[in-house]
């Protein structure tokens, strides 16, 4: 399970003393326990494939607010923790995956104009999620429809 190799990696890192490695995972562990809405229960795969999607979007947002303020020290740290945290994210798919996954929705809904953009997310996303950044699958779709 994710968690476990977490919890794992979070030890292995406090035995190796890499306290870069040590700030990010303790990150993903807090924001986990954000994520639960009962503390007994363990979340699934999906779960912490979605928070750690989150917590790479939120990086990716920084390192373009950090490169027009022209701190590149902040840039190559937020290029580091989405190093780490895409190590437990599943395989990303190709963009020749994606887009044969993307066709094969729009054979099943068949979408006539840009109004049908809801119901192509909705059904793209759980075949896709955590396997491929979210805003490039909206902007193949948009392509498509236009």
């Amino acid at each position: 399970m994710l968690s476990e190799k977490i919890n794992n990696d979070l030890k292995e890192a406090m035995k190796n003393k890499d306290s870069f490695k040590l700030g990010v995972i303790r990150m993903i562990k807090g924001a986990m326990q954000l994520e639960k809405p009962n503390p007994r229960e363990e979340l699934t795969d999906n779960d912490v494939i979605k928070v750690i999607s989150k917590q790479i979007k939120m990086r990716k947002e920084s390192i373009k607010e950090f490169e027009k303020a022209g701190r590149n020290d902040l840039v190559e740290q937020n290029e580091k923790e989405i190093e780490i945290l895409n190590a437990y994210m599943p395989k990303q798919l190709s963009e020749e995956e994606l887009n044969a996954v993307i066709d094969k929705v729009f054979d099943e809904v068949k979408p006539t104009s840009m109004k049908d953009m809801g119901i192509i997310m909705k059904t793209v996303t759980p075949l896709v999620q955590g396997k491929a950044d979210m805003s490039e699958v909206s902007r193949i779709i948009k392509e498509k429809l236009s």
